[in-house]
């Protein structure tokens, strides 16, 4: 069976729950040089950028005005105006912060005590949890919501860190009465994907959007005929082309990775939001099954009731 195929959609509007550096962020590995230039001066500096003229931005980008107006446009921004606008105002909001805030906000130096990894990797988590939530796309989301809850099945494919999420889905889901599998290893999510078809629903999940193990399988589920969903941090990247629906978080790779402990968490925001969401869809069923689950594993627990098992 064919998949559906539909042609890339415009770039969207400007998302005004989430900041402009993060959606710069998530974009940055789909520019082209030029404009990657021009999004670190936004990302590193983007209350010094609010003051720029387009010039001054173009000069220290190293880059031309013409590749600002373009950056601006793949962001959404009718034009340089709106930009330098919005981030401002962001510039203003940032002003507020607290000290304690600034002061564990960077990234971990090598002189950094213990105390100070911690409160950086809190921070860090935290702030990937925050800036997810604040630019998660409610339309797609709720259209997301309701391929999982009447869905025949559906897969999951990670790998690596991703892996952890998927069977973190695939168990929420079970859990609940739903028919889902998680799968790391490519042989496996490709066999897996070339039984699907209409009714069912793939998700590829992948922090860079570029892990070719992922991609495959995902792709050949849309080939098959399933829906696909994408959950990527970077909203251009590979694994988008072959989407139906993208969802993204918002973290940061940071000194030793620890980024990719932010991710993981940002990953799970999206996946429980999805998981709640079908909950309530299916709310009669979802506490039946959960009443059910848990009674099948409360004589496992120290004084649970051993009957049952």
């Amino acid at each position: 069976m064919t998949g559906r195929r539909r042609p890339a959609p415009p770039s969207p509007a400007p998302d005004r729950g989430s900041s402009t550096t993060v959606r710069a962020r998530g974009l940055l590995p789909s520019l082209a040089p030029a404009e990657q230039r021009v999004a670190r001066v936004i990302i590193d500096e983007a209350a010094t950028a609010a003051r720029l003229t387009i010039s001054d931005l173009a000069e220290r980008a190293k880059s031309s005005e013409t590749t600002v107006i373009r950056f601006c446009r793949a962001m959404g921004f009718g034009g340089y105006s709106e930009l330098r606008l919005t981030l401002a105002a962001e510039a203003g909001r940032a002003h507020e912060a607290t000290a304690s805030e600034a002061n564990v906000g960077g990234d971990i130096g090598e002189t950094d005590d213990l105390a100070q990894v911690v409160k950086k990797i809190a921070f860090a988590d935290a702030r990937a949890v925050e800036d997810t939530a604040a630019q998660i796309d409610i339309a797609v989301l709720e259209q997301v919501v309701g391929l999982v809850a009447g869905a025949r099945r559906v897969d999951i494919y990670g790998v690596g860190a991703s892996a952890f999420v998927a069977g973190d889905f695939q168990q929420k889901l079970h859990r609940i009465g739903r028919i889902a599998y998680a799968w790391s290893d490519l042989h496996m999510a490709l066999t897996s994907a070339a039984l699907l078809g209409e009714g069912d629903v793939a998700f590829g999940i992948s922090h860079t959007g570029t892990t070719l193990d992922t991609i495959e399988a995902f792709a050949e589920a849309g080939r098959r005929g399933a829906r696909t969903v994408a959950l990527t941090n970077f909203p251009k990247s590979p694994i988008t082309k072959v989407a139906d629906f993208v969802l993204t978080t918002a973290a940061r790779e940071t000194t030793f990775r620890s980024g990719a402990m932010a991710s993981r968490l940002a990953q799970l925001t999206v996946i429980d939001c999805v998981f709640v969401g079908v909950a309530q869809r299916t709310y009669a069923e979802t506490r039946k099954n959960l009443e059910i689950t848990y009674a099948a594993v409360g004589g496992r627990r120290v004084g649970g009731d051993r009957r049952r098992a």
